[in-house]
């Protein structure tokens, strides 16, 4: 079996990220009575907190278009240096994303949100 390329690692970390941010929102604030209903004690978060859930649930909303970009550019042929860079750039625009969601910074975080979106979009025909 061949090893893992940086970019199906740059897929762990991103299918991760989402985790980080639910704890990240709960730390410090969610106890074992919250764990009944956790979406209620989600619902009734406000200002940072809400923030980071609300980054956890577009995390998990980005995923899907990423994964499949990074496997298609390696089914495509594209070079590995190309995925690699590629994978990488996406999860550092997504820690940035996500420090600039809890931050509450609004215009800043849709555009690196779109600079996400165009590299997923850039995988899919970096083998062309």
């Amino acid at each position: 079996m061949p090893p893992l390329t940086i970019a199906y690692w740059c897929v762990l970390i991103a299918a991760l990220l989402p985790y980080a941010c639910a704890w990240l929102s709960k730390i410090g604030s969610f106890g074992p009575r919250d764990n009944v209903t956790p979406r209620d004690w989600a619902a009734k978060q406000s200002g940072w907190r809400s923030r980071a859930n609300a980054a956890q649930a577009n995390s998990f909303e980005g995923l899907p278009l990423f994964i499949g970009a990074v496997v298609v550019a390696h089914q495509w042929g594209a070079t590995q240096g190309t995925v690699d860079v590629l994978a990488i750039a996406y999860v550092a625009l997504r820690l940035v994303y996500i420090a600039l969601y809890v931050r509450g910074a609004s215009a800043a975080r849709s555009a690196v949100w779109t600079l996400g979106l165009l590299v997923s979009i850039a995988l899919f025909f970096a083998g062309r």
